[in-house]
């Protein structure tokens, strides 16, 4: 069975993801303004610039965000002290023994989050995501789950970036140049979804769901164009807010670990021939999740399973192909 972190650094996790979201809220300028589009709500923070009107994204309607508006009216403690009270709890959560980010990395995710990417709907995927399901699951990493990728895969809706009517500030392009990043060539002249640093490995790819043909697609919020890839629609719907143990914490959102579980069999049968090295690394994370998610989220892992198996027989072969692979695993769901 996985291995767990203690109860007080499960608490402290959540009291630092707690801190963060009411941090991003802590700076309206204005008056929260609901806006509604295609049948979903949206909230804005709605101000004055002269005789000019302005709205900057705050998040889709959910009660915990409507929560937060409610703390937000009340007496709080100055920027300063509350910026100490998270450092204090990223302290204890690496005391702990919690995974951190080289600072290169973790400087780079805090300027990304500065700028609103993923308050704009961006969300971490990949291997950057699954560590972060440490502090969600309160799952204890070993060495070779600890690893971390010079690669950093943030993916967003083509349709969500479009409706929002606003944008990264500064823009995404800039932050990337700042950290010495510039993009990578590709097939269509001119675009690029793959921005590379000029000094080391490290390399940030963008993207987004495709509903038939995978290409490239523009997401106006972040500024940037993103490969467009099947399946990706069901990994990042409705994603989770996480926090990243980092100086005083950085707020972003991945997608949930059910579903990231059950996307890794799909991805992981779908490259097996291209690369059998990410194909074994892809099915070693979806074990090492569905045996925790199993005992702990056991229905929210049997929803995900269903809900893949019930979008056509190419999501189900893939699954069933990658589980012939994983025995043990395939009990496990099949025990659901």
């Amino acid at each position: 069975m996985p291995e767990h972190h203690s109860q007080i650094a499960h608490a402290a996790y959540h009291d630092l993801l707690r801190a963060l979201r009411e941090e991003a809220v802590s700076d309206l300028r204005g008056t929260p303004t609901k806006v509604t589009r295609n049948g979903r709500i949206y909230w804005y923070d709605s101000f004055r610039v002269g005789s000019e009107v302005r709205k900057h994204y705050i998040g889709e309607d959910s009660d915990a965000l409507r929560a937060l508006f409610a703390r937000h009216r009340e007496a709080r403690a100055p920027a300063q002290e509350r910026r100490r009270a998270r450092a204090r709890l990223v302290r204890l959560l690496r005391t702990e023994g919690f995974l951190g980010l080289d600072p290169s990395t973790g400087s780079l995710m805090a300027a990304l989050a500065g700028a609103g990417v993923f308050r704009l709907g961006g969300t971490v995927v990949g291997t950057h995501a699954f560590r972060l399901y440490e502090g969600e699951l309160n799952l204890r990493y070993d060495l070779t789950q600890a690893a971390q990728t010079d690669d950093l895969d943030i993916a967003s809706f083509e349709r969500l970036s479009l409706a929002l009517e606003d944008a990264a500030a500064p823009p995404v392009q800039q932050v990337l140049g700042d950290f010495a990043f510039s993009p990578a060539p590709s097939l269509e002249p001119g675009r690029t979804w793959r921005w590379r640093q000029s000094s080391g490995n490290a390399l940030v790819e963008f993207l987004t769901p495709a509903f038939g043909e995978e290409g490239l697609r523009n997401l106006p919020a972040l500024g940037v164009q993103a490969q467009a890839l099947n399946h990706l629609n069901y990994l990042i719907a409705e994603p989770i807010a996480a926090a990243i143990p980092y100086r005083s914490g950085v707020l972003v959102q991945v997608p949930r670990p059910e579903r990231y579980a059950i996307h890794k069999l799909i991805v992981a049968e779908r490259r097996r021939d291209a690369d059998r090295i990410k194909a074994q690394k892809d099915r070693a994370q979806a074990a090492f999740l569905i045996e925790a998610l199993a005992t702990d989220r056991p229905e929210d892992l049997l929803d995900a399973l269903e809900d893949a198996r019930d979008r056509g027989p190419k999501w189900r072969d893939r699954i069933t192909a990658s589980l012939a692979r994983m025995p043990e695993t395939a009990e496990l769901l099949q025990a659901l």
